[in-house]
């Protein structure tokens, strides 16, 4: 496992001498829904936004080669306005390992459908802290620091923040631009800037107690204990009521129902029919677009 928690310290192991960059990011661009894509241009587009996910340095921690983030995104292209100017929409997953097992676990599954930029071959892809004038670089950058963010807060309480308040500097500086997807309160469900803002205002803080119980001291757990994981897990369920409670249409929501509705549904096939029925009826309440899965726990 990556970064192990003492006393809510992290310490990290250095497994070899070489260090890396934090992400091991895979990007793709989709192009199939143009008449005549121009190959050279969006090969130059798919060359440079993988160097910078994978060789920026986006935070102050030392990572080992095999400790980076694994995380893909897909850039699918669905128009174009002129040869520069597209519209696209953006898929982005990441997982990380579970402790002492083979098994790999989601910390995102995200679609953003509001995503528009301008780009000519060669040119310069660089994340600059203080200032935003580029929409393709903001929004790729915004996003690094949310797969960093929702890593870090798997492995210690909070352990986000930093990411998550840069990303929110982003949104912000990101207002500027005028495009979609930096609106605020925008209510929608793939808003950038109503990402940020869930992830770093104080009425979300269930979900950072939710993210680090259920990995840390949940999933982490089962290769030990299985039955003392899974009952962790379970229980995490009731900081995802404190946020319902609190913001019931609060992005966060989504977020939780695309990447981990399923993994608990499987977990909690082996609980017993008390916990199954508490489960259930938690699940339901919340997620009832994913009422077929949950019910699935007999």
């Amino acid at each position: 496992m990556k970064r192990f928690i003492l006393s809510g310290i992290f310490v990290i192991l250095f497994l070899s001498v070489s260090q890396a960059q934090e992400l091991n990011a895979k990007l793709t661009v989709n192009t199939q829904q143009l008449p005549s894509p121009d190959r050279e241009l969006f090969a130059s587009l798919e060359s440079g936004l993988n160097g910078l996910l994978n060789e920026q340095k986006w935070t102050d921690a030392t990572f080992n080669r095999n400790e980076r983030i694994n995380c893909n995104v897909s850039i699918t292209i669905t128009a174009s306005a002129s040869d520069n100017d597209f519209s696209a929409e953006i898929q982005l997953t990441s997982q990380r390992p579970v402790y002492n097992s083979s098994y790999v676990t989601s910390l995102i599954n995200y679609r953003d459908t509001q995503f528009g930029f301008s780009y000519v071959p060669g040119q310069p892809l660089g994340h600059n802290n203080m200032t935003v004038d580029n929409n393709l670089v903001a929004v790729i950058s915004f996003y690094a620091c949310i797969i960093i963010g929702l890593d870090f807060d798997s492995f210690s309480l909070n352990g986000g923040r930093p990411y998550f308040n840069k990303a929110m500097e982003i949104a912000n500086m990101s207002l500027s631009l005028n495009v979609k997807g930096w609106e605020p309160f925008s209510g929608k469900n793939n808003n950038r800037y109503d990402l940020a803002l869930a992830l770093t205002e104080e009425s979300s803080s269930a979900f950072h107690d939710f993210w680090y119980k259920y990995h840390r001291t949940g999933l982490d757990e089962m290769a030990a204990n299985a039955s003392r994981g899974r009952i962790r897990i379970m229980e995490s369920a009731n900081d995802i009521q404190k946020l319902y409670d609190a913001r019931p249409s609060s992005i966060l929501l989504n977020l939780i129902a695309e990447t981990k509705i399923d993994e608990i549904v499987r977990i909690s096939s082996q609980a017993t029919s008390e916990e199954k029925q508490g489960i259930k009826k938690i699940l339901n309440r919340i997620f009832p677009t994913k009422s077929h899965s949950i019910n699935s726990i007999k």
